[in-house]
């Protein structure tokens, strides 16, 4: 996710870039609270469709990258499109869904700060879950900035060819994935 936040900083700007981050950020705090209040039906069923999930988190990763390797030159610093702000939030939202093992890392954490949704303390994880997305947020908006202050030095010749390796990248864990599917 981190390199398609960057790549999208470095193509549209930093809005564009951290409006990523936030889709990025809310599904971390979605899977955070399925595992800090204890919503084991819907972690159940996350898990047991984590096949499906990485397929389709797969060859959509792979569709990123492929279309990023092949913009043209022109098109390496993109202008924001209409309605570009609210797709580039849904899709890193729904990107970072498709990994439900998240899940899991979620709860080590939780169980790691004794900050589960149980009776003794049911108040942890509606503290903790917030922080989780704050946090999240945070780290979006910081490597947002840094990339935005580069991206003001770069030449669009050098921007084309770091979308280009972003495209690589993206595409070789997009076919990533889908091998580990069936290995």
């Amino acid at each position: 996710m981190s390199i398609l936040c960057i790549q999208r900083t470095l193509a549209r700007g930093w809005l564009y870039g951290f409006i990523s981050g936030i889709g990025i950020a809310t599904a971390d705090a979605v899977y955070g609270s399925i595992a800090g209040l204890g919503l084991t039906a819907i972690s159940d069923f996350l898990l047991h469709c984590t096949f499906w999930f990485r397929l389709i988190g797969g060859f959509f990763l792979l569709y990123l990258g492929v279309k990023t390797i092949f913009k043209q030159i022109t098109d390496a610093i993109e202008k924001e499109p209409a309605g570009g702000h609210i797709r580039a939030m849904l899709t890193t939202f729904l990107l970072t869904l498709t990994n439900p093992t998240t899940i899991l890392s979620f709860a080590a954490i939780f169980a790691g700060l004794g900050a589960g949704f149980d009776q003794e303390n049911r108040w942890g994880a509606l503290i903790v879950i917030p922080g989780v997305f704050l946090g999240s947020l945070l780290w979006w908006a910081l490597l947002t900035s840094g990339i935005s202050f580069f991206r003001q030095r770069l030449k669009q010749r050098r921007l084309f060819w770091i979308n280009r390796v972003a495209g690589i990248v993206l595409s070789g864990f997009g076919i990533a994935v889908l091998v580990s599917l069936f290995l």
